[in-house]
C-alpha cells in the first residue's frame, strides 16, 4: 500500500473501480480493497492492518481456515474489539464479488469452502452469519 500511494496509484485505482472496472486479489490482494484486516506482514504474528483503500466499506478476513495459524480467532476478535469494522471472511479458494460496495455473492472453486459476515454484537463479542458461496 505504501508504494501504490507513493505512486498515485490509490486515485487510480478508485476511479478504475468507479468505472466499472474488475478489481480482483487473493489474499493480501484482497484486503487492499477493503478497510483492512489481519496480516502477519508487519511482524511474525497477526497484526490489524486498517490502512485499506476502503472501495468498500468492510474488513476482510482472508484465509479463515487456514492451518497452523488463528486467523479465524485474530479476526473475530479484532471484529468484536472495534479495532477492525464489520465484514467478511473468506476460506481459502472463497471470493467475494460486490457490485458497488454491496456484496452481490461468494464464490468458490472448492467445494465446501464458505464465506462469513462479521459484526460486533452489542454487549461484547461477536455475531458471524455463515455465506454459502457458489461453486464455479
Amino acid at each position: 500500500m505504501a508504494v501504490w500511494r507513493a505512486h498515485g496509484l490509490p486515485r487510480i485505482l478508485r476511479r478504475c473501480w468507479a468505472a466499472g472496472v474488475v478489481l480482483a486479489g487473493a489474499s493480501a490482494g484482497s484486503l487492499c480493497w477493503h478497510t483492512g484486516g489481519p496480516t502477519d506482514f508487519f511482524s511474525d504474528r497477526l497484526d490489524p492492518f486498517t490502512g485499506g483503500l476502503r472501495l468498500v466499506p468492510y474488513s476482510n478476513g482472508v484465509h479463515d481456515d487456514f492451518p497452523g495459524q488463528p486467523r479465524r480467532e485474530v479476526y473475530r476478535s479484532l471484529v468484536a474489539q472495534g479495532i477492525l469494522t464489520g465484514g467478511y471472511a473468506t476460506e481459502d479458494g472463497t471470493g467475494l464479488h460486490y457490485r458497488g460496495t454491496a456484496l452481490h455473492e461468494a464464490v468458490s472453486i472448492r467445494p465446501g469452502k464458505r464465506a462469513w459476515r462479521l459484526d460486533a454484537a452489542r454487549g461484547g463479542g461477536y455475531r458471524e452469519e455463515p455465506i454459502e458461496p457458489r461453486l464455479i
